[in-house]
């Protein structure tokens, strides 16, 4: 095969595992935002906050890596994905922005500490529910000719969008609870334990839902899980996304296991994610413009991918020593200076 058909896979799995590993590491970070209205003092709000932060910082890693791989490798697709969606991506950008700012100003704070916890209670809920309205752009498909976006400034608006929008706030919700079963003891753990359970019910009715609507769309994802006889080989993703979703609401009722929630519910969203990407395949903006479409000539690629060689190892391996320098329970009196 040539560098023109090999390196666009490449460069799709690279995006697509940096989207991921934003999904999964990020994710629970803004969950922890999400349910800041839930912390029953500003102490609590702290302990809850502590738990990510010595390493929150770095998740943001894998956003700029999905970002600036798509310019690199996949010009015309960052192109349409940007005039396409440039409101809700800018609106997720403010509100990262909000996020980081209010998580470190917070610890300063005295008088303005309540503002401030406010403050990333909505940032965090901002980028979350702009992160489900991109997905559902994009899943809903684009109409494209020439290459270009033909839809207006709010195109991307659609009942479907809200609803993935939605969704992922109430994921990363899930996200964020079961971290902090695994993370905190004592009524912290309580109270993440008592708000997993009902979130475990609502994501999986979110992901039913979601699913039961592609069939509508003109994306043809759906589709192109029956066409050739595709649905006998990729059968096993939603039998294994049910297979984990049955597994993660028997650990939630468990008080006895505090790994197996945050675990599973990851493997729920990799699940998720695998059945979107295989949904997808070849497009990289739905529903005709295809990887090779969209590449750069594979001199660029070739030229990013070297210096990738030497990035993605030192991105897994610093993210790895911090998440295991840090690993273990935090306590409720440890400190964020």
């Amino acid at each position: 095969m040539s560098l023109e058909t090999v390196l666009p896979v490449i460069w799709f799995g690279v995006i697509g595992f940096g989207v991921l590993m934003y999904v999964l590491l990020d994710g629970f970070v803004l969950g922890l935002g999400i349910l800041a209205p839930f912390a029953e003092d500003e102490a609590q709000l702290d302990h809850m906050m502590n738990t990510a932060a010595p390493i929150w910082d770095g998740n943001e890693t894998w956003l700029v890596l999905g970002g600036a791989g798509l310019l690199a490798a996949f010009p015309k697709a960052y192109a349409v994905v940007l005039s396409a969606l440039y409101l809700p991506v800018l609106m997720m950008l403010i509100a990262l922005v909000f996020r980081g700012v209010a998580f470190e100003f917070r610890f300063k704070a005295t008088r303005a500490k309540p503002a401030w916890g406010a403050a990333f209670a909505l940032g965090s809920m901002f980028a979350a529910f702009a992160q489900g309205v991109i997905l559902g752009a994009l899943v809903e498909g684009m109409p494209l000719q020439g290459g270009k976006y033909l839809g207006g400034a709010f195109g991307w608006f659609s009942p479907f969008s809200m609803l993935t929008g939605v969704a992922v706030v109430f994921g990363y919700a899930l996200l964020g609870s079961t971290w902090l079963v695994l993370k905190t003891e004592g009524p912290l753990q309580a109270i993440a334990r008592t708000l997993t359970r009902p979130l475990v019910l609502v994501v999986v009715a979110f992901m039913g839902l979601v699913s039961a609507w592609l069939p509508f769309l003109d994306s043809r994802i759906m589709a192109r899980w029956f066409e050739d006889g595709n649905f006998w080989w990729l059968a096993p993703v939603p039998l294994l996304a049910l297979a984990n979703a049955f597994a993660l609401w028997r650990a939630a009722m468990q008080h006895d296991r505090d790994a197996a929630p945050f675990l599973l519910t990851l493997c729920f969203f990799a699940l998720g994610f695998a059945g979107l990407v295989l949904g997808i395949w070849p497009n990289i903006v739905p529903p005709g413009l295809s990887i090779w479409d969209a590449a750069s000539p594979p001199s660029s690629q070739g030229f990013v991918l070297a210096g990738l060689v030497v990035l993605l190892p030192a991105i897994l391996g610093y993210t790895w020593w911090s998440y295991s320098v840090f690993k273990g329970k935090v306590a409720a009196d440890a400190g964020y200076h």
